[in-house]
């Protein structure tokens, strides 16, 4: 892993949010996929299974089903973005790890947040989680102009925008996709995979959770 031959104040640790900083797959995902069904019903005259279909077609094309809907139909990402990332209750259905804190805290080096959703919600998310004093900067989808992981085009953004050298940048992320992209870049990749599969030759530490990250790399 190269990231870990740097010393610690050199090296750039790229956080996903969703499934990687807290577990969205209990209640806010599911959640969050009425909201993005409901949309395409509203808009483009489906039935439930008809919105099923569409979403997780998009999704698993192109990253997100914006991407596909942007692309295929014209639709504006901050109209999607508003109608479809609604959580006036999201403190209660955040699932966090008490370790986490700590975890951050022994992670020397800058700490970024690199999401897919819109800075409302990711910014709320931290909030909840109560970890956002630990990242020195959020980017979100608009800062990628609506294409993010796990095209290119986010990824250079963000490496632009903060004058990144991808050699002293790790990716930290439950989604492959993205780590792959991370990892042509010439990144270091960490999959955070609950569940032991197989693990990809250009995935460089594998761990159930964040919270493992510092015993697994060298200070």
């Amino acid at each position: 892993m190269r990231i870990a031959r740097l010393p610690p104040s050199r090296r750039v640790w790229i956080f996903d949010l969703d499934n990687t900083l807290h577990d969205a797959r209990a209640r806010i995902f599911p959640a969050m996929h009425d909201q993005i069904n409901a949309f395409l019903r509203r808009h483009f005259s489906v039935d439930e299974a008809g919105a099923n279909t569409m979403r997780e077609h998009f999704w698993r094309t192109y990253g997100t089903t914006l991407e596909g809907l942007s692309r295929h139909h014209g639709v504006h990402p901050r109209h999607f973005l508003a109608e479809t990332h609604v959580f006036p209750e999201l403190a209660d259905m955040v699932v966090r790890e008490n370790a986490l804190k700590h975890a951050l805290e022994r992670l020397a080096g800058t700490k970024l947040v690199f999401s897919n959703a819109p800075r409302h919600y990711v910014e709320q998310v931290l909030k909840a989680i109560g970890q956002g004093r630990y990242f020195d900067a959020v980017y979100a989808i608009e800062d990628a102009r609506y294409r993010g992981k796990p095209a290119l085009h986010g990824f250079r953004h963000l490496l632009r925008k903060h004058n990144l050298d991808p050699h002293r940048c790790a990716m930290v992320d439950d989604m492959l996709e993205n780590l792959r992209t991370a990892h042509r870049l010439g990144m270091s990749t960490v999959w955070v995979s609950p569940t032991r599969r197989r693990v990809p030759p250009y995935v460089d530490v594998c761990v159930a959770s964040v919270t493992e990250l510092p015993s697994r790399i060298k200070a």
